[in-house]
């Protein structure tokens, strides 16, 4: 039978301790450890939630008990997240694990668009493993009009080398796709905008001699804002000389390719990279000259769905096909085979 003065012992606590908390007194926990009455459990403890904020809880003065779980949860600091594991597509704004998206190519798993690649992961992605030798790597851009915005040509050219360990906007070399020998020039969006100056101009003309020498296809990735402003008309004497280079190459017997990547526009649309005997792009690529809004905003007309993208350009006729990322090994092999070189 319950003890009716354990019950009445209880109840006059709880009215004690209900009384001091509206007085707006902390209540007292008798911490003095108690014999067991016989038949109840002995408790090792008493716990007492604490759910004061982290700056009461130390107001209270050193006399208070150690904080409950959810004061020690506030008070702990949070650990950082590191940077840059996450990215939005901008094409249908789907959140990617960077990790992910690397896993596949850069391609997006959502919607399929394909990110720009840095040139050296382009490199490493199309030729077979072991094959690639770097040509021309010591060629290095001068400003020679000593062009000065905010900051100088020769200052930027600076900073951009040794953030890219590269020596210009355009890689080029020998290599192979599936034993195939060709050689490769790839323009790295990540450096300068894979704009054209005079260099970008004298890699493209010298790896187009190279490959009429050796007797293998000529294989371009371009990915450009177009010609280098920095350079003036010497930028823009690059658009005949390239011309000129792959029509030589072309009246060699030569055989020359262009994957047009996102973005392709500017000087680099207007010259070497629709003048290649196959044009081919990958999905959603933009390329033109001028961007669609400066377009649309010079004629005052709203242009039509897809206005300069690859599948629009595919449907007038600027290019050959479009090949997925996945598929450009195999398809440039074949090509190579149907040329037969």
């Amino acid at each position: 039978m319950p003890d009716p003065d354990q019950n009445l012992s209880s109840v006059a606590h709880e009215e004690v301790l209900s009384q001091r908390e509206s007085e707006g007194e902390s209540p007292v926990v008798d911490s003095t450890p108690q014999e067991p009455r016989p038949g109840q459990k002995e408790h090792s403890e008493v716990k007492v939630a604490d759910n004061s904020e982290p700056g009461e809880a130390e107001a209270e003065g050193a006399g208070a008990e150690k904080p409950g779980r959810l004061a020690r949860l506030r008070r702990s600091k949070k650990k950082d997240m590191p940077g840059g594991l996450w990215l939005k597509c901008e094409s249908c704004s789907q959140v990617i694990y960077r990790k992910e998206l690397e896993e596949k190519g850069r391609v997006c798993p959502a919607c399929d668009f394909h990110f720009t690649l840095p040139g050296g992961e382009r490199v490493r992605m199309l030729l077979d493993e072991g094959t690639w030798t770097e040509e021309y790597a010591e060629l290095v851009p001068i400003d020679r009009l000593e062009f000065h915005e905010k900051v100088t040509y020769a200052d930027k050219i600076e900073r951009t080398l040794s953030r890219m360990k590269q020596n210009e906007a355009l890689i080029c070399g020998r290599g192979e796709i599936h034993g195939r020998k060709i050689v490769l020039a790839v323009l790295d969006f990540s450096f300068m905008g894979g704009s054209m100056g005079e260099v970008v101009g004298e890699k493209i003309a010298l790896a187009a001699e190279m490959a009429a020498r050796d007797g293998v296809p000529f294989i371009i990735f371009t990915s450009s804002g177009g010609a280098r402003m920095h350079e003036g008309v010497l930028s823009l004497m690059q658009m005949a000389k390239t011309c000129a280079a792959l029509d030589h190459l072309n009246q060699a017997g030569g055989f020359s390719i262009c994957v047009m990547t996102h973005p392709t526009t500017g000087g680099v649309t207007a010259s070497f990279a629709t003048v290649c005997d196959l044009s081919l792009a990958e999905p959603g690529a933009l390329i033109g000259f001028a961007g669609p809004r400066v377009i649309a905003t010079t004629i005052k007309q709203e242009l039509p769905p897809g206005f300069q993208r690859a599948e629009f350009m595919l449907e007038k006729g600027m290019i050959d096909a479009i090949v997925r990322r996945t598929e450009l090994r195999d398809t440039l092999a074949k090509l190579i085979d149907y040329r037969g070189m």
